[in-house]
């Protein structure tokens, strides 16, 4: 069944062609019928918008600013009403009335985004909260204890690094337990945290009856209201202690004593946060000294009470992985990348812990085998709303089209800020042009989800160009892996022949510095023909479609330039010159793709890099000794370098566009030795006269033990026993040594 599409101009402040849309959409193969097109779906046309909205399983509506009226209203819908904004992304700019190829992009984008169900990763949190710091962490537990609505369990941990002085009285009627001391370890995510103190404070807070006796019976007045005691000025009489007397809460050689509970949420009011990483674990907030961050966090904390959900993001394939073989480490891109600390080394692999996962996917984009991949959404969902929406978009005439990657969150709200400035100059002239007409933007869980597979992808499917947006809250990281990516692969079109600034990376953290960032991007021609392959889910074979594609399409090019087409120059010269593109293309380090270099001089042929190996891309000839590679399965991941005992092994980086790519080559081969005993081939006469050379010399290997290396291994047994002045061990025991 067709999808159900309403249209809206909202008060014909957008321009809108619905058979024009209905055309695009058909010539793309969209599925789609455009069955309403108002400009007031929302208040004078809200019955038949009512109307249009019930019993159908597949409803685009083309406004978002009022989604939840929309949703409200269609209650019946068999299932959640997709919505999309053209106002702010396409209609509302100076380029608007150009808007339309867009529009239709944006319409099949919506209409293509179906994800799969994915597996979910549980949450269980019992409410009790862990409030670190001084006064504020006090002040704000006095606030949460006493909401009868909350069912926060509240605990205070007095930061023993404040001064007392700094600290108010604590609350006589203990509504909630409070500890002392200096904060040493904090792990774990929303409902099991594990947060471990040292305790320098000898009065117990938790078993303090808060009678002020201590207080009073100190001559030196080293104990505040605040209940801790001044070290400094205690002179260790310890009438405190008798004061105190059976309540035992006060104990000088409790002093340095490690504690440790479990929280399910933790709010810090210090200045450095618990956690190192840029990506803080769900369940813990760092609200410092900000107001209104404080508020923040309170709030949320509230509405952290209960079970949750959410989707695991990862898939790991450990037979495809390459961080380590026989405990030699090869890539660590994965570990690097991850701004949650959420992977770590196991074994030959990598283990991920998908509750301190927060979905960002730089891992996926990371890894160069495909070993980690990410699967919300899955690569091959993304690709299906890509290439719908470039289909689209050159099935209503457009050209040049900019796919503009972007997160959900955040960078949403900069799309908005920036349309909405360009709808409010429409009558004058505009300071804000909003975004061009030729910028389709692609929103993503998270930008770093989006790797340079799935950019080949899009230019194969007619993109011109390929934009990641940073908005600023992203860790530094992701952009310098985004950064490295982008590298190989710019070098990787450029040997295809495609001309211009395919990939570009951009950092703007508002609506103005993202238009006029926009408004720089030279943008060249897209590619004359489409590509038709999905996505695949293994991100190396997705890569090779888009490669053979994008070669085929400048082969064609340099045979037939045509005027405005793309390669029509740089190509047309090159078919004049009889030089046709290199199949081979060399590539930066750090790239995925490329061969391997074998000093055959210092090579043994002792196949440790075969075993190595994780993506079996080394392999042996069988019977006889050799050394095979198949270059298309190889990552660099450098494992073999690193194996090799004789440094025999030089990676080099590149791109083999050819079919030869596919099909083993031999690296080093050579003569088997025959056993000078029995005859049976056992080794290579190369091996055998590297281990002659490394022992010559030594005092235990004579000319005797030397002719033993070129015997098989049985052979050499019976040598040993049958060599005539051998010692045994029996030998040994006669003498009496």
């Amino acid at each position: 069944m067709n999808a159900r599409v309403l249209t809206c101009s909202c008060n014909n402040t957008v321009e809108l062609d619905p058979r024009g849309l209905k055309r695009a959409l058909a010539g793309a193969g969209v599925k789609a019928d455009v069955v309403m097109s108002g400009s007031q779906l929302c208040r004078r046309q809200l019955v038949e918008t009512a109307r249009h909205l019930e019993g159908v399983d597949d409803i685009v509506v083309t406004c978002t600013q009022e989604r939840t009226l929309f949703a409200e209203t269609g209650h019946k819908a068999v299932a959640p009403i997709k919505f999309v904004n053209i106002r702010e992304q396409a209609g509302w700019g100076a380029e608007g009335k150009a808007a339309q190829p867009k529009i239709a992009a944006l319409v099949a984008m919506a209409v293509r985004d179906v994800r799969e169900p994915v597996a979910a990763v549980s949450y269980k949190s019992g409410g009790r909260l862990l409030l670190v710091g001084g006064a504020d962490a006090l002040a704000w537990a006095d606030r949460l204890a006493s909401l009868t609505v909350s069912q926060l369990a509240v605990s205070v941990l007095l930061d023993a690094t404040i001064p007392a002085a700094d600290l108010p009285a604590l609350d006589a009627r203990r509504s909630y337990p409070v500890f002392s001391g200096t904060l040493e370890s904090a792990a774990g995510w929303l409902g099991n945290f594990d947060i471990g103190w040292r305790q320098s404070n000898p009065i117990d807070l938790d078993a303090c009856v808060r009678c002020g006796a201590c207080i009073a019976a100190c001559p030196e007045g080293a104990i505040g209201q605040s209940l801790q005691v001044n070290l400094d000025a205690c002179r260790g009489h310890r009438r405190c202690v008798a004061a105190c007397g059976e309540v035992a809460a006060i104990d000088f050689a409790r002093q340095d004593t490690l504690r440790r509970e479990q929280f399910d949420l933790v709010i810090d009011f210090r200045s450095e946060p618990a956690f190192a990483q840029h990506q803080l674990p769900q369940g813990y907030w760092h609200a410092g000294s900000d107001p209104a961050g404080q508020v923040q966090a309170a709030f949320a904390a509230a509405e952290m009470v209960g079970e949750f959900e959410k989707p695991k993001f990862f898939d790991y394939r450990q037979s495809l992985c390459a961080h380590k073989r026989n405990e030699i480490v090869g890539c660590t891109r994965c570990i690097d990348v991850c701004s949650a600390l959420a992977i770590r080394s196991r074994g030959d692999g990598v283990q991920v812990e998908p509750h301190l996962c927060v979905g960002c996917g730089a891992c996926a984009t990371a890894c160069p085998s495909g070993a980690m991949s990410y699967a919300y959404p899955d690569p091959a969902s993304v690709g299906t709303r890509a290439r719908g929406a470039l289909s689209a978009y050159r099935s209503a005439g457009g050209r040049r089209p900019v796919i503009l990657l972007h997160a959900e969150e955040g960078a949403a709200g900069i799309l908005a800020a920036l349309g909405r400035g360009a709808g409010s100059s429409v009558s004058r002239a505009p300071a804000i042009q909003g975004l061009p007409a030729r910028v389709i933007p692609l929103a993503l869980h998270h930008v770093a989800s989006a790797g340079i597979d799935l950019g080949l992808a899009l230019l194969a499917y007619g993109a011109a160009q390929v934009v990641w947006w940073f908005s600023g809250n992203e860790a530094p990281q992701y952009r310098e892996l985004l950064a490295r990516e982008i590298g190989w692969a710019s070098v990787l079109v450029a040997g295809l022949g495609l001309p211009g600034k395919r990939f570009v990376a951009l950092d703007a953290g508002s609506a103005a510095e993202l238009e006029a960032a926009l408004a720089a991007l030279e943008t060249p021609a897209e590619i004359a023909t489409a590509a038709a392959f999905a996505i695949s889910e293994e991100k190396r074979r997705t890569i090779e479609f888009a490669v053979d594609h994008l070669l085929a399409m400048a082969d064609a090019a340099a045979q037939k330039p045509r005027a405005g087409s793309l390669f029509g120059s740089s190509l047309a010269v090159r078919a004049s010159e009889d030089a046709p593109p290199s199949p081979v293309i060399a590539l930066p380090q750090g790239a995925p793709f490329g061969r391997l270099e074998i000093d055959r001089d210092a090579c043994t042929l002792c196949l440790a890099c075969v075993g190595a190996c994780p993506e079996k891309a080394l392999l042996d000839m069988g019977e006889e000794p050799g050394l095979r590679l198949i270059e298309r399965n190889c990552v660099q991941c450098g494992l073999c370098q690193k194996t090799c005992p004789e440094d025999a092994i030089r990676l080099e980086p590149r791109y083999l566009t050819g079919k030869e790519r596919e099909q083993s080559v031999t690296l080093n081969r050579a003569v088997p030795l025959a056993c000078i005993q029995c005859g049976k081939l056992f080794g290579t006469q190369q091996m055998i006269a590297a281990m002659k050379k490394k022992l010559a010399g030594h005092r235990m290997f004579g000319d005797a033990r030397m002719k033993s290396l070129e015997m098989c291994a049985d052979c050499r047994v019976t040598e040993m026993f049958s060599a005539p002045g051998e010692m045994s061990v029996m030998d040994l025991g006669r003498d009496g040594l």
